[in-house]
């Protein structure tokens, strides 16, 4: 049902967008968050000489010509599968994504200062990791439905890789990160709502072959739940390491509480990747199944 999806898709870019709002004002507008996130931050030093070697190379690779390619890549296949509509819904995410970042970081959020030392510019979200996730999404969208699974399963891992690089760096917080992954999937559900908005819906027949074309339902079914497991162990951890944390930031100074607090947020990171790309897999399932070709 168009009307039924695309409702799935607006209430989805809504949640993501509320989000964004409640990180912020939790981590950000809020003594204790700011505290659990200096902890966070600070324990990014520990094991960082090893790890940043790595680390700086995933960061290296992010930047304005980066996007640039990565995008006429997508919109190279869209074309090459004749669907134009797709070119302009992966513009849309692409750019949406990217430019909702940089508005949100430099001009309606801030980062207050709340009496706990040097405050800095707001960082939320991370651009590097709105980035890595916004062109993951847009390959998600163009490739073949048989290629989404693994697109989504590897998306999901180079955003996750690229932010906790930015942890690792301590160019950014954790909630930076996965606010980012959140502001990628409000426009990936913004894109698929573009989608129910085409053509007529299709008959049953013609929706035969999309399920067929998607490498059959186990294909599709192993990667939500490689992600869906995944991510919500990730964001069980995540959860627990947090919870500790918050209870005894008190002590900034004791390094146990640094390395919960950093560990705790690396998780939260690896969560929020796996859970919003499995969100967008099954958007892009959803959606892309109304035209009847996918």
């Amino acid at each position: 049902n168009r009307r039924r999806e695309a409702l799935v898709a607006w209430s989805v870019a809504g949640v993501s967008a509320v989000g964004v709002g409640l990180l912020w004002r939790v981590f950000v507008d809020t003594v204790p968050g700011q505290q659990v996130e200096r902890l966070a931050f600070d324990g990014a030093l520990f094991g960082r000489t090893h790890l940043w070697s790595t680390a700086h190379g995933v960061l290296d690779v992010v930047s304005i010509w980066f996007i640039a390619l990565a995008l006429a890549v997508a919109a190279a296949v869209a074309l090459v599968r004749r669907r134009w509509e797709l070119a302009v819904q992966v513009g849309v995410l692409v750019a949406g994504a990217n430019l909702t970042t940089r508005i949100l970081k430099t001009i309606v959020l801030h980062r207050p200062d709340l009496g706990l030392g040097r405050t800095g510019d707001n960082t939320l979200p991370s651009g590097h990791t709105t980035a890595a996730a916004s062109v993951s999404a847009a390959l998600l969208f163009v490739v073949p439905p048989r290629a989404r699974p693994w697109v989504a399963v590897l998306g999901a891992g180079y955003t996750a890789a690229t932010g906790v690089s930015t942890l690792i760096g301590r160019w950014h917080r954790p909630s930076d990160a996965v606010a980012a992954a959140l502001v990628v999937l409000a426009w990936t559900a913004v894109a698929g709502a573009l989608a129910t908005r085409r053509g007529p819906v299709p008959t049953v027949t013609d929706q035969v072959p999309v399920v067929r074309a998607g490498g059959g339902p186990s294909t599709h079914a192993v990667a939500l739940w490689v992600l869906l497991v995944g991510g919500t162990a990730a964001g069980v951890v995540g959860l627990v390491l947090l919870a500790r944390t918050w209870s005894v930031r008190a002590v900034p100074a004791a390094r146990a509480a640094e390395v919960l607090a950093y560990a705790g947020g690396v998780s939260a990171v690896i969560a929020a990747s796996a859970l919003t790309f499995a969100a967008m897999l099954a958007l892009r399932r959803a959606t892309g199944s109304l035209d009847g070709r996918s």
